[in-house]
């Protein structure tokens, strides 16, 4: 078994080193972003470092907040378009009468035939529809139609609902997060300016200094 203990170990070693890899790139990314303490800050870094924490609250709070409103409204709005589509539109089923019914010169006359179906009232109806698969004159098909018996798009299904709310969750985060990443990114813009401008100031210093004690 000793084969299977020093797999087990050399697994658990990959597996922390994975782990710290991680959690290093992670706090290289926390100081670039001027997150993290450090005794050489100065004050305009601790400026940047509680401005950049006060924006990640923001952006932690606001953001799924707004994403749970728009994904609750989305989801409710269209709960309700599909019940009110369901309402209006009925399942019937279309008999071919003619395959290709168009004119002669149509590109996709072979793409339509001509069908008839059942009004809601029980009326016939007769209209050009889209050829179905392996269609031929006889053949039936299902298709929706509305009140007043005319073919019609199918009624909006739930996996449309579902997507649109998904958009609507991941667009309500990202106009939350983008407008705050960008008040950071000019924070910092500024702050770096303001360090650069400190750092001309230090050297100029220096220099001065290093002049009036050069010997003579």
């Amino acid at each position: 078994m000793s084969w299977f203990r020093s797999g087990a170990r050399r697994h658990a070693a990959a597996g922390g080193d994975t782990r710290q890899a991680a959690g290093t790139r992670l706090c290289r990314c926390a100081r670039r972003a001027g997150l993290l303490p450090s005794e050489l800050r100065r004050p305009v870094d601790r400026v940047q470092r509680a401005i950049g924490y006060l924006l990640l609250v923001l952006a932690l709070f606001a953001a799924p907040l707004a994403a749970l409103s728009c994904a609750s409204w989305s989801y409710t709005t269209g709960v309700k378009a599909e019940h009110a589509e369901r309402s209006v539109r009925y399942r019937t089923v279309a008999t071919a009468e003619a395959i290709g019914d168009g004119s002669a010169g149509d590109r996709y006359v072979h793409e339509t035939l001509r069908a008839r179906w059942l009004a809601p009232d029980g009326s016939s109806r007769v209209g050009t529809l889209t050829a179905w698969k392996n269609a031929k004159a006889g053949s039936r098909h299902p298709i929706w139609i509305d009140v007043k018996g005319a073919a019609t798009t199918p009624p909006r299904p739930h996996g449309r609902t579902v997507t649109d709310t998904v958009y609507a969750a991941t667009g309500a985060g990202l106009a939350v997060v983008l407008p705050v990443l960008g008040i950071y990114l000019a924070v910092r813009r500024r702050c770096d300016r303001y360090r650069d401008a400190l750092w001309d100031a230090d050297w100029a210093r220096m220099d001065a200094d290093a002049g009036h004690n050069r010997p003579s």
